[in-house]
């Protein structure tokens, strides 16, 4: 008998569910990190992001060497021009409409020679023939390199009524010089003196003009 009763004891131990111990218990998950309470409204976004990304250098192999015939004529400034622009190379914005243009040429001295440094600004309309006048859409400055060399990577501009031709303002200034206040325009309505050389490329249009200024 006392046999018996230890051998009903043997069997209940056995039997029992062993106690779940600290360490087999599962891990506690960290509460997340609090949800930032500012955020910015506008952030700047360099002109060369990957939504607008710039030619490569080898798109100035098309410039070939410099050359001018006469200084470059003045043109009205107009009453859309805004002053202290932001400098960059594009002005193109995620999600607009229009035909890529890039823009390439030299700022001349009038010896023909390149001039580094240059200080270039450019304000135009949109494809819908509209200028940002609150804001810097579609307005930008910039400097040549140093082989006196400029880029501009935008759209082609719209047509409005009051002035059914497509062109773009610029004003140029040399280390030293006067500013001057002229506009771009386009083969189908060519302004003596004024007029891009430009190209379809395909996927984009590639325009050329030289300044010449004093």
């Amino acid at each position: 008998m006392k046999r018996l009763l230890i051998l009903f004891l043997l069997i209940g131990t056995a039997c029992t569910p062993a106690q779940m111990n600290e360490a087999s218990a599962p891990p506690s998950i960290p509460a997340s990190d609090p949800a930032p309470t500012h955020i910015p409204l506008v952030q700047d976004v360099p002109a060369t992001s990957a939504s607008s990304p710039m030619p490569s250098a080898d798109i100035f192999s098309e410039l070939g060497a410099p050359t001018c015939a006469g200084l470059t004529p003045e043109n009205t400034e107009g009453p859309y021009y805004t002053p202290d622009t932001t400098e960059r190379k594009s002005l193109l914005e995620e999600g607009w409409q229009g035909d890529k243009l890039i823009l390439i040429g030299y700022v001349l001295d009038s010896n023909c020679q390149p001039i580094p440094g240059a200080w270039l600004d450019f304000w135009q309309a949109d494809a819908n023939g509209e200028y940002d006048n609150s804001g810097y859409n579609l307005r930008g400055h910039q400097f040549t390199d140093e082989q006196g060399r400029y880029t501009l990577e935008t759209i082609m501009p719209g047509l409005y009524s009051s002035r059914p031709i497509r062109h773009i303002h610029v004003k140029i200034r040399v280390p030293g010089g006067e500013v001057v206040t002229t506009q771009l325009y386009f083969p189908e309505q060519p302004i003596d003196g004024l007029t891009v050389q430009l190209e379809d490329k395909g996927d984009y249009h590639l325009g050329i003009f030289n300044f010449v200024v004093r």
